[in-house]
């Protein structure tokens, strides 16, 4: 085989696993944003499709894994190929712990679907629009190699904490209120929770995003707010 067979080759190689993790990338969101949507309309049956579609990103984890490690032992990449390979496999992992945590949100709408009413929580619509975005542009960034759009990615960190915090201290007041809430209100707690901690892999995705663009791993201290702890072990 010429070198130029092999190059291409190469590179077809690196082209695939590209799109494996897009697919998953692509998975995670339809994920996220059906699990928010199911949770606001307590819709059951489509919580159980989010729950079971969760495999397909696991599947998709696997193939991944594959893929590096047959390319680690037939090509023996360097420097900058060897570095954007391994960060693709720690990208995988991120993607597939965000499923995971998609999927945990589904499961609080099954537990919320028999409850007649839900507060009003206009902090949640925006923290989901916020997250989604996040998870977004940090596919789009991998994509594109390019460290500024990562960087305003893992800015925006900060933000979702912040809102976190306001939603954490707003639920425990309307548990305060009325104890008949706090069934809903736990649940409403766990689900904010699981998107808090999908923004945070998302974060993590721009932190492998910046060490394949330039080699450095430092970004520097993340700018992310104290998060209020929930009160009992988080999933």
């Amino acid at each position: 085989m010429t070198t130029e067979h092999i190059v291409q080759a190469y590179d077809d190689e690196l082209s695939r696993l590209t799109t494996t993790i897009l697919q998953m990338g692509g998975l995670v969101e339809s994920q996220v944003s059906a699990a928010m949507e199911a949770i606001k309309t307590r819709d059951s049956a489509k919580a159980e499709k989010i729950i079971s579609k969760d495999r397909e990103i696991d599947a998709l984890e696997t193939a991944v894994e594959r893929q590096v490690m047959k390319m680690l032992a037939l090509r023996q990449p360097m420097a900058d190929d060897l570095r954007a390979i391994i960060c693709a496999l720690r990208i995988s992992g991120d993607l597939e712990r965000m499923g995971d945590l998609a999927a945990n949100i589904a499961k609080r709408t099954i537990a919320l679907a028999s409850l007649t009413e839900l507060p009003a929580l206009p902090g949640l619509n925006s923290m989901t629009r916020l997250v989604q975005v996040m998870v977004k542009e940090s596919l789009d960034a991998y994509v594109d190699r390019n460290d500024s759009k990562a960087l305003q990615v893992w800015r925006n960190d900060e933000k979702v904490d912040e809102i976190y915090n306001s939603l954490f201290r707003e639920l425990l007041t309307y548990m305060f209120e009325d104890p008949g809430r706090i069934t809903p209100c736990t649940h409403l707690l766990f689900a904010a929770k699981n998107l808090e901690r999908i923004a945070d892999h998302a974060t993590n995705v721009c932190e492998v995003i910046h060490y394949i663009a330039t080699g450095e791993r430092d970004m520097g201290d993340r700018p992310k707010a104290d998060t209020t702890p929930l009160l009992v072990p988080e999933e």
